[in-house]
């Protein structure tokens, strides 16, 4: 399924690119300050759910989840 998900994606991806080099250069420096800001938006809302979450465990939880990483991961 991952496969398919991530075939599909880069499909889309050419034909965005596709349809990029087609554009004159005015619309395509528009649409790179667009990409940019939509990338920009992305890490800020993922820092703003770090800063929410961050310290949200007690020190008892976040060893006992440390200590079922680590059981877990150790096992292959």
């Amino acid at each position: 399924m991952a496969a398919s998900n991530s075939l599909s994606e880069m499909v889309k991806l050419e034909d965005i690119i596709e349809e990029l080099k087609t554009l004159p250069p005015e619309r395509l420096e528009k649409a790179a300050d667009y990409i940019h800001r939509l990338n920009f938006a992305s890490q800020q809302e993922r820092k703003a759910a770090l800063q929410r979450t961050a310290g949200s465990l007690t020190n008892e939880e976040a060893d006992e989840l440390d200590r079922i990483i680590e059981e877990g991961c150790a096992q292959v």
